[in-house]
């Protein structure tokens, strides 16, 4: 997936990972300390490497979407926000390298989850393809934040970087109100298209999950000081209230 947030006045659920929290555990270490305990050494080296793809992938598709832009500035606005990405990629496999992990290796594990993601979310239109990456990829983004909250002081910095928003939020938001209110008929079916990628989102962020011990371990108990299969309820209950600020901000219906 691709990793977006929302615009400022869009309030989400990063707010988690926010600078003024107090951290403790794991989370008031910096990599020196936490990395000592080889299972949350595993836990970050499967973040980074699902993050380094995600980014990967989304580099190659804005590069796609920008064949589908209606003008010359549209197309130019989308290459410049595939450059962003590939620079949060290569940030992602040069940490990678520096901690002692093959970034290859690290990405492998995950190509076939979101490959299948993107597959069963092809957008058939330039609208839909906006869609998804405020929409759809946000969720992911609002994922890993909530677990950026847990980190160690270096990582958690490192991964709220590379989620920082390429200019695409306010872009999509933009173009989608502005087509809605030419056809407003074309809310109601990117409404549709919003709410399967929502379940198509928060299914593959379990599924990634759930397919790797050491970032289950992570989220239920273990090396992430306080987070229980209870707050991991809470979490998915904050990242379906973030998707409803963003539909109302397209103008669509949740």
């Amino acid at each position: 997936m691709r990793f977006m947030t929302t615009p400022d006045n869009t309030p989400d659920a990063s707010d988690t990972a926010d600078s003024t929290v107090e951290h403790t555990g794991v989370a008031a270490q910096d990599w020196a300390q936490a990395s000592a305990d080889p299972q949350y050494r595993a836990a970050v080296v499967d973040l980074l490497g699902a993050l380094a793809y995600g980014e990967l992938a989304a580099f190659e598709r804005l590069a796609e979407d920008a064949k589908l832009a209606p003008t010359l500035a549209d197309k130019a606005e989308l290459a410049k926000m595939a450059s962003a990405e590939f620079h949060h990629y290569e940030k992602l496999r040069d940490r990678l390298t520096e901690i002692g992990a093959e970034p290859t290796q690290a990405m492998e594990p995950f190509v076939a989850a979101l490959d299948g993601f993107h597959k069963q979310t092809a957008p058939s239109d330039w609208l839909e393809g906006l869609v998804k990456a405020y929409v759809g990829d946000s969720i992911a983004s609002d994922f890993y934040r909530e677990v950026a909250a847990r980190l160690d002081s270096d990582t958690r910095g490192l991964v709220l970087a590379v989620l920082d928003d390429t200019g695409h939020a306010s872009f999509a938001v933009e173009k989608v109100r502005a087509a809605i209110d030419a056809d407003p008929r074309v809310g109601g079916r990117l409404a549709l298209w919003a709410r399967r990628l929502m379940g198509e989102a928060l299914s593959q962020s379990q599924r990634v999950v759930a397919d790797r011990d050491a970032l289950s371990t992570m989220l239920v108990g273990g090396v992430a000081d306080g987070f229980d299969l209870a707050e991991v309820g809470k979490m998915f209950s904050r990242i379906t209230e973030a998707h409803t600020k963003r539909m109302a901000a397209l103008g669509l219906a949740a």
